[in-house]
């Protein structure tokens, strides 16, 4: 496959004439891919992850990697953190939980799904705030 700068060159301008962060093309079985972060050139379909910021140091990006077992939202909805309000938390940072226990209520639709722990573990962080919107494999809590 032979790659033709015009047309990468072509898009990089547009991206800056109309202020985009990134741009696509495709023609028949090739999509050419442009963004301020990425380009990307292919003949297959692609998931291309977003990538961090340019403008940290590397130290600081390692730091906010997630570490440990991610556990994520099996719904969109809203996340609650107790069964009701007023009422005692489901997990706490440091709490030791078993794989099945509820450590998060989301509601969808006016029902309030519980949402099990999928491995056992001491709960490291809470991702989301009581009462935040959560979108469908969302992290929600961080086991050690």
């Amino acid at each position: 496959m032979k790659i033709d700068k015009k047309i990468i060159k072509e898009l990089s301008d547009y991206l800056k004439e109309f202020n985009l962060t990134e741009i696509e093309i495709t023609e028949k079985d090739t999509k050419i891919k442009v963004s301020k972060n990425n380009i990307s050139i292919s003949n297959q379909p692609q998931v291309i992850s977003p990538s961090l910021s340019g403008t940290s140091s590397t130290s600081e990006k390692a730091q906010n990697l997630k570490t440990g077992i991610e556990i994520i939202s099996p719904i969109i909805g809203t996340a609650y953190h107790a069964p009701e309000p007023g009422a005692k938390k489901f997990v706490e940072i440091g709490k030791k939980i078993k794989k099945g226990d509820t450590i998060m209520i989301v509601e969808a639709m006016k029902t309030m799904n519980h949402v099990p722990s999928t491995a056992d573990g001491v709960v490291k962080e809470i991702c989301v705030e009581d009462g935040q919107p959560v979108e469908f494999g969302q992290t929600i809590i961080i086991l050690e």
